[in-house]
């Protein structure tokens, strides 16, 4: 599909709409966009070096308005935070995984959702844990295979909200873009 001028803008619009959705307040835990646009973006952008820049940018937009926010004392969640380097590192891993996602199956559209949406939550599971991040007590995990099961078991919460998430935006992404070039190959060409 030829990117043009309205393609462009729509994704511009879907990285803004993404990142402001990521930090409205009383969402469900997890439930976010940004697994569905790395997995989207890495199997729809043909460019694979621009296919990082969706949900990279989603999250940097929503982290900057999360630490504006809490600078402002509006929220008490920080935009900038130790161990946040990971989690994009892992936003590039998961537009990895979309790398191997035909746009055009269902089934792989739904096998890569329930992959990516595993492999976040058991990587950064597997990162809080080891990087001593702290539990329901306030307390850092011990470093056992307890503190990891204590871990996971915390954040299973997480992995509910983001595997539903995951799931409907993928549905939402692959669909319009379904329907986008449904629409487009049918429109006659200007001579």
């Amino acid at each position: 599909m030829k990117i043009d001028k309205s393609i462009a803008g729509s994704f511009v619009l879907l990285v803004l709409m993404a990142s402001l959705y990521r930090i409205m307040p009383g969402r469900p835990l997890g439930f976010a966009p940004q697994i569905a646009m790395a997995l989207f973006s890495g199997s729809v952008i043909a460019n694979k070096k621009f296919s990082f820049l969706m949900p990279l940018a989603s999250m940097l937009i929503s982290d900057i308005i999360y630490q504006l926010l809490f600078v402002l004392k509006l929220s008490p969640i920080q935009g900038f935070y130790e161990g946040q380097l990971v989690n994009y590192l892992l936003f590039v891993a998961i537009t990895v995984i979309g790398f191997g996602i035909n746009k055009n199956k269902w089934t792989h559209i739904f096998a890569g959702s329930l992959v990516g949406v595993l492999f976040f939550f058991l990587a950064s599971n597997f990162m809080v844990w080891i990087g001593g991040g702290l539990g329901l007590n306030g307390q850092p995990y011990p470093r056992t295979l307890e503190g990891l099961d204590s871990c996971i078991i915390a954040g299973l919460p997480f992995l509910k909200g983001s595997l539903y998430a995951t799931l409907f935006f993928s549905t939402v992404f692959f669909g319009a873009y379904y329907l986008l070039q449904k629409y487009l190959s049918a429109k006659p060409a200007k001579a």
